[in-house]
């Protein structure tokens, strides 16, 4: 008989958390997953798949009012009701949720149990009053929007991501706090939608985990959209005035400005969720960063696992799918596997999209590596001109001197799709004569890799020594 109740205990049931709950149920393991509130976590609920559905929705708006660049007659757009808009967004959310149900992982021979997991040992949790125990555990927890103390702040009442999509009516103005991905895929949405939006932020320019000259083409769109930037600035107080609330900013000079809105979404970041888990009974290391883990994915004790944004390492649904993925391998199969953060991609899905894999120029700065530059327009793609969207570029890193390529940067037109072929790669080790060679479908967005690695070579090619060497040989008489 089993010294323990389960093979494997899950504690959460997100991306990272039903991925080893699907993988180790099938394997033969016997499976628990213990989840607070819905299988499918932040990414389903409040996350991904509705702020994509959202972001959507707002560009076909966009379009609407915007017919006449495509050589359409213009037509009266009514204002647009955020209460359909949503509606929308729940249908969507309720066809993704198949994927996620409690039906289908009950089906795969997973037992799920809603209730929160605390630790009382190493290899017990305490579930709804009742004691588990497991010879190996995943924990999967996830992260929750972070704000920071803003005088007034909770007075005022404000939503994060989480109460977004709640919302039945279209703020007439919006103040978004934090410029990070979020707060800049939120607000570029809303101002589509018909928000006057101010977009808030300590940093100096929005995304700016992004090259500047990347970041730019969008900060240049948002502002087209009538997005109103308060960069370099820092939010004060908040007070209630009548029927609209106030922030009070104050930016890199001291100067005040107050500024008036009728609701505040505050994206300033995320914490990770390790509350009530009574992390110390079960002698897990974690700090205000996350759950402490190897690549292997395992914690300070190693039957004990950490997948997803609670391991603080990359917050992204994909990230937490493939840390999953790892610690089926290394937990079920017992095959080591590691995860290379370094080879981690994503994609920011404001408008036009930014998306990136590897490193960029602020990242090679950090770490000391010398790089060359590759560059080609999204003007220089037929496919681009043709959807009249060719705001955009692609910016290759190569190792300095050399061709091989260390990082890709996308900013323009389905960035987040043309990213795919970056992200093999770089996985593959591949060189900017394996892009050049390569026969890329006409017309498609796709061509811009061609396009800039091919660039490269034409100006070794097609150069007077070549040509010289050329007339030579054989007598040509150009």
């Amino acid at each position: 008989m089993s010294k323990y109740d389960y093979d494997m205990i899950i504690i959460g049931g997100g991306a990272a958390g039903l991925t080893v709950a699907a993988g180790a149920a099938q394997l033969g393991a016997k499976t628990a997953l213990i989840e607070k509130n819905k299988l499918g976590g932040d990414c389903l609920y409040y996350g991904c798949v509705p702020s994509k559905t959202l972001i959507k929705t707002a560009k076909v708006y966009h379009y609407a009012r915007n017919l006449k660049a495509f050589g359409l007659p213009e037509v009266d757009v009514p204002p647009c009701d955020l209460k359909s808009v949503m509606n929308h967004v729940r249908e969507v959310i309720d066809k993704a949720a198949i994927h996620d149900s409690v039906e289908r992982f009950e089906g795969l021979g997973v037992d799920v149990i809603f209730g929160s997991a605390e630790f009382v040992s190493e290899h017990e949790v305490k579930v709804n009053g009742k004691p588990l125990s497991g010879s190996r555990f995943t924990i999967a927890t996830g992260s929750s929007p972070m704000v920071f103390p803003i005088e007034g702040l909770q007075q005022t009442g404000f939503i994060t991501n989480v109460e977004t999509f709640s919302l039945k009516e279209l703020p007439p103005l919006l103040v978004v706090l934090g410029a990070g991905p979020i707060g800049a895929e939120l607000a570029h949405a809303f101002a589509r939608l018909g928000s006057t939006v101010t977009l808030i932020d300590l940093v100096e320019y929005p995304l700016s985990v992004e090259d500047y000259d990347m970041a730019e083409v969008v900060i240049k769109q948002m502002v087209n959209d009538g997005i109103s930037l308060r960069m370099s600035s820092k939010a004060k107080k908040v007070y209630q005035e009548g029927n609209h609330k106030v922030m009070v900013i104050e930016n890199r000079e001291g100067q005040e400005e107050a500024i008036q809105c009728d609701e505040i979404l505050v994206a300033t970041g995320r914490r990770v969720n390790v509350e009530g888990l009574n992390l110390e009974a079960a002698g897990v290391i974690y700090t205000n960063k996350g759950i402490e883990t190897d690549l292997h994915m395992k914690t300070s004790q190693k039957h004990i696992y950490a997948a997803g944004d609670v391991n603080g390492k990359f917050p992204f649904t994909h990230m937490a799918g493939a840390e999953g993925s790892a610690i089926v391998r290394n937990a079920i199969m017992h095959i080591p596997g590691k995860i290379d953060y370094n080879l981690t991609p994503w994609v920011i899905f404001t408008d036009p999209e930014i998306a990136s894999v590897g490193y960029n120029e602020q990242r090679a700065k950090n770490d000391d590596i010398a790089y060359d530059i590759h560059v080609e327009a999204f003007e220089e793609v037929d496919r681009a001109l043709a959807e009249s969207e060719y705001q955009g570029k692609i910016k290759i890193l190569t190792e300095a001197g050399s061709d091989k390529i260390i990082g890709v940067q996308i900013v323009g037109l389905h960035a987040g799709e043309l990213i795919g072929s970056s992200v093999i790669a770089l996985n593959k080790g591949m060189k900017l004569s394996d892009l050049a060679t390569q026969i890329f479908a006409y017309p498609t967005l796709s061509e811009i890799h061609k396009k800039s690695a091919g660039k490269y070579y034409a100006q070794k090619i097609f150069s007077p020594k070549v040509r010289s060497i050329l007339k030579f040989l054989f007598g040509f008489q150009g």
